[in-house]
């Protein structure tokens, strides 16, 4: 007997989620907050919908697609963040701010 609803598989929310997260990625890699969510939904939702597919309407295909996007722009994410994290504690941070400070003063020279 089918129920009398069917929960929809809908990958939109995984598909913002990960736009917004890619997105952020130029925040030191920040994205990865986002991105990362979006791909346990994605798997979650994909995992549930295989155990109960009577349950579930829509395409797993769509929610799969939703899920190696949500992956690969978390993998974008991880990299840029663990790369911000390496440059800053080797003291990389000190050198850009000073050659801001030296590029700043020569513009109010000019």
């Amino acid at each position: 007997m089918k129920p009398t609803y069917e929960k929809k598989l809908n990958p939109t929310l995984v598909y913002v989620l990960s736009i917004i997260g890619l997105l952020c990625c130029c925040f030191g890699g920040l994205g990865v907050l986002l991105s990362a969510p979006a791909y346990f939904i994605a798997g979650s939702k994909i995992k549930a919908a295989q155990l109960n597919p009577d349950d579930y309407e829509g395409d797993i295909k769509a929610m799969n697609t939703a899920k190696i996007v949500a992956l690969v722009i978390t993998i974008i994410n991880a990299i840029y963040l663990i790369y911000n994290i390496y440059y800053i504690s080797t003291g990389g941070w000190e050198e850009s701010m000073m050659r801001y400070q030296e590029i700043m003063e020569q513009m109010q020279q000019n």
